[in-house]
């Protein structure tokens, strides 16, 4: 008897311990999956951003009078540079997004920048490029929900708020660009 009253309360310890252990660790495994899906959007952000200043010049060898286009393209691909966090990040290429459907629109006015085989060639990757970038911010999403879901239920709240596991913000469309944006690659 007096065996058991010593090993049931180191057995009810160690239970606890091996809990508390495997709680913090999945905290850990979630922020970690966030972070990397996070760096996921990133990076096709990144090759998005490098496809553009190719797609304009494509776009302005053919199109010499359309200067506000450029410059709206330079400027919300600069702010897209700059953002940081999800929220700015996802307002910042929201413009983008806009600026890029415009400069399409003006590339539909010219018929033979349509049929340029680079030009061709710089759609096709930046059409690949817009789906990869949909999937990296659904997974993001997912995975900051997932996060932010267990640091805010029990038991994982109990060490989220010990621990300085903070929540994450989704990546989400800034208000006023969740319209549709007509780009159309197809020849005029």
């Amino acid at each position: 008897m007096a065996a058991i009253s010593v090993l049931l309360p180191l057995l009810l310890l160690g239970v606890a311990v091996v809990w508390s252990i495997f709680i913090y660790n999945n905290l850990i495994r979630g922020r970690n999956r966030t972070r990397e899906a996070w760096s996921g959007i990133e990076v096709q952000l990144k090759r998005r951003s490098s496809l553009i200043p190719n797609l304009v010049e494509s776009v302005r060898g053919y199109a010499t009078h359309e200067h506000e286009v450029f410059a709206e393209v330079a400027q919300a691909r600069g702010a897209l540079a700059k953002a940081a966090g999800p929220a700015a990040v996802a307002a910042a290429d929201g413009i983008l997004s806009q600026a890029l459907g415009r400069l399409m629109a003006v590339a539909e006015n010219y018929p033979q920048l349509q049929a340029a085989a680079g030009f061709n060639q710089l759609q096709s990757e930046l059409s690949d490029t817009e789906e990869k970038i949909a999937y990296a911010r659904q997974f993001y999403n997912m995975n900051a929900l997932d996060y932010n879901t267990s640091i805010q239920t029990f038991p994982g709240n109990l060490y989220a708020g010990r621990y300085h596991f903070e929540p994450v913000t989704f990546f989400e469309a800034e208000q006023g660009v969740q319209q549709d944006i007509k780009v159309s690659f197809s020849a005029a």
